[in-house]
């Protein structure tokens, strides 16, 4: 049976400071832990397999993993991804972008995913829009990356602390924008090595 989420304030989640666990009522889990149903890589398959109960990425070739499953599209969410790296990595986490068989994907954001690569936006960074020249998460440690989307507005935190808050200005030209999508996963080039665990969503009203 298809997942029911229900409709909450993203003010109140602010007014808090605080955000359910997953499990708790209206989150929906995208990944299974075991496979990757509901997922669907485009060119360079075989650089996606789930590990220990993660999805993880190497690269090898680049490759972009997209959720397919029944609750895309989404527009005004909550998404917690608990993500780790190798040294030397970079990825990335699309929203409101749409499935694509090759090349980066056009549509939507990419929140960074990146602590020591050469490209020197780091981790929490909207890529080519709010570049972040730091991280405050580290290699080879885990580390929970939220992503807010509430009408233009968008948050990125980092373990909790906000690195990107973002509006949209009225009139963007091209595809890089906000309207609705999915989520897709980054396995950039051949250093990455990329993991991916507890990945929930709140969508908001």
């Amino acid at each position: 049976m298809k997942s029911r989420s229900i409709a909450v304030s993203l003010a109140t989640l602010w007014a808090c400071g605080v955000f359910a666990a997953a499990g708790e009522q209206g989150w929906i889990e995208l990944f299974d832990g075991k496979s990757l149903k509901n997922w669907k890589a485009s060119e360079g398959v075989d650089s996606w397999r789930v590990e220990d109960g993660c999805i993880v990425g190497t690269g090898r070739p680049r490759s972009h993993l997209f959720y397919v499953g029944p609750e895309a599209p989404f527009k005004n969410f909550v998404l917690k991804v608990d993500c780790w790296t190798k040294p030397g990595s970079n990825s990335g986490i699309y929203f409101h972008t749409r499935y694509q068989p090759r090349d980066w994907p056009a549509y939507g954001y990419e929140a960074q995913v990146n602590n020591s690569h050469a490209d020197w936006r780091r981790t929490g960074s909207l890529y080519g829009v709010v570049n972040v020249p730091y991280s405050l998460a580290k290699d080879g440690q885990w580390w929970t990356q939220t992503i807010i989307v509430r009408g233009k507005r968008i948050v990125i935190k980092v373990n909790d602390q906000v690195v990107v808050d973002y509006t949209e200005p009225p009139k963007v030209k091209g595809t890089r924008r906000l309207s609705q999508g999915t989520i897709a996963f980054q396995a950039h080039d051949p250093t990455c090595l990329v993991k991916y665990r507890n990945i929930r969503i709140l969508p908001l009203d």
